[in-house]
């Protein structure tokens, strides 16, 4: 997706005019189209809100690329059903052939489900993100926040869900991002202030009801440099991982937030670092690079290879990175947590700083009040996937932005 990037963010086309964000929410370049996937107006799941927070598509098989699939990020008890016999967090599905949106599956345990990703073997792992459950999983009432599930398609129809199954060997902690390596292993993060960055190694491969939860430790004491995975105590870990990781010194964050592998580093985005004297930053991404001896650096830094925002003055930067994509052409794309909502795409190549160069603004969000989120590409790489969520409509969305030159 080659593009010439828009010259600022969407501050002089800020608004909350419905027949502007009903139809071209997004500044983006020259070349690209923009259109709504799904909509309130097409599934409604809930009275107060909708809030879809990360999408994925069908990847593999005869209808690869046919379905999409979003965590609704809603609370028991506050947003119930229309239909008024559920309530609590959900997941939906959207047919991207037909544009039929469904409810695919919903517990009135479940809240504020968030991070989704695919397993190699074809399921979808998602999460709670969640400190203190006040409606706790009945098979695991002893969990202190959110657990992870993995949900099972029916072979034959890919918009019926089979089976839900808990794995608290992932960890009980307010969970953002769920990704998996190539061997098999998840890597997973949590958004407190002070969080911890983990990685699960499943006993046996496919079977993630048993293995080993281990979090991130700088060897230095900082936030980057030469690093280790602390092994976890698995009993305390399925309870409370996060008091696992700080009982086994592992590295603390400031609300890290997206996973995203590409080639053999992750990258994370971390909210509000670097902290200076406990004072919150403006955001950054960091790269893990795997392997036994892994390395942990900045790879998008605030007055390194990004501007700094100053919202105030209308000035464009850098701010708040929530949620990654891994692009067609292997770069990184990065949403922002604020207002206006940027995209941002970042090379992969780096210097010996480790730093991206370079790193280009893609869209940004003209809604006054919403954020984008669960940026994703799926089997059509001229196709980029986003949330708008919180808009000031009332109305939260899907969309695709859609390389004009690839169509």
């Amino acid at each position: 997706m080659d593009f010439d990037p828009i010259p600022a963010s969407a501050y002089v086309e800020s608004t909350t005019d419905k027949t502007i964000l009903g139809t071209a929410p997004w500044l983006i370049p020259d070349g690209y189209s923009q259109r709504i996937v799904s909509d309130e107006t097409d599934l409604n799941i809930y009275q107060l809100s909708d809030r879809p927070a990360f999408i994925v598509t069908n990847e593999t098989g005869p209808l690869a690329g046919r379905y999409l699939y979003r965590t609704h990020e809603t609370y028991p008890g506050k947003d119930a059903h229309l239909d008024g016999r559920t309530s609590g967090g959900a997941l939906s599905v959207v047919d991207l052939e037909t544009g039929v949106a469904q409810l695919l599956a919903s517990r009135s345990d479940w809240e504020e489900l968030d991070g989704l990703t695919w397993t190699p073997w074809g399921s979808l792992l998602f999460a709670e993100e969640t400190d203190e459950p006040h409606y706790p999983d009945p098979g695991y009432p002893d969990a202190k926040r959110g657990l992870v599930y993995e949900l099972k398609l029916n072979k034959d129809d890919p918009t019926v869900a089979q089976s839900v199954t808990a794995l608290p060997s992932l960890g009980a902690v307010r969970h953002e991002a769920i990704e998996f390596d190539r061997k098999g292993n998840i890597y997973l993060s949590s958004s407190n202030r002070d969080s911890f960055i983990y990685k699960f190694v499943p006993k046996r491969r496919g079977d993630l009801s048993k293995g080993q939860l281990y979090a991130l430790r700088i060897k230095t004491g900082g936030q980057t440099g030469k690093a280790k995975w602390i092994p976890l105590n698995m009993k305390q870990a399925r309870i409370d991982a996060h008091e696992a990781a700080r009982a086994a010194k592992a590295t603390p964050y400031c609300n890290p937030e997206d996973i995203e592998l590409i080639g053999q580093k992750l990258y994370v985005a971390v909210k509000c670092e670097p902290r200076i004297d406990g004072i919150d930053g403006p955001g950054v991404v960091l790269s893990i690079t795997l392997g036994n001896k892994p390395r942990v650096a900045y790879f998008i830094e605030v007055g390194k290879n990004v501007p700094a925002q100053d919202a105030a003055a209308g000035i464009t930067g850098f701010f708040r990175p929530e949620t990654l994509a891994a692009g067609p052409d292997g770069k990184l794309w990065i949403t922002e947590d604020t207002q206006p909502s940027d995209i941002w795409v970042a090379d992969t190549d780096t210097g010996d700083d480790g730093l991206s160069t370079p790193v280009s603004l893609f869209a940004s969000l003209k809604d006054k009040e919403a954020t984008g989120t669960g940026v994703y590409f799926g089997s059509d790489p001229g196709t980029l996937y986003v949330n708008i969520q919180d808009s000031s409509t009332g109305n939260d969305k899907t969309m695709a932005i859609i390389d004009q030159h690839s169509h």
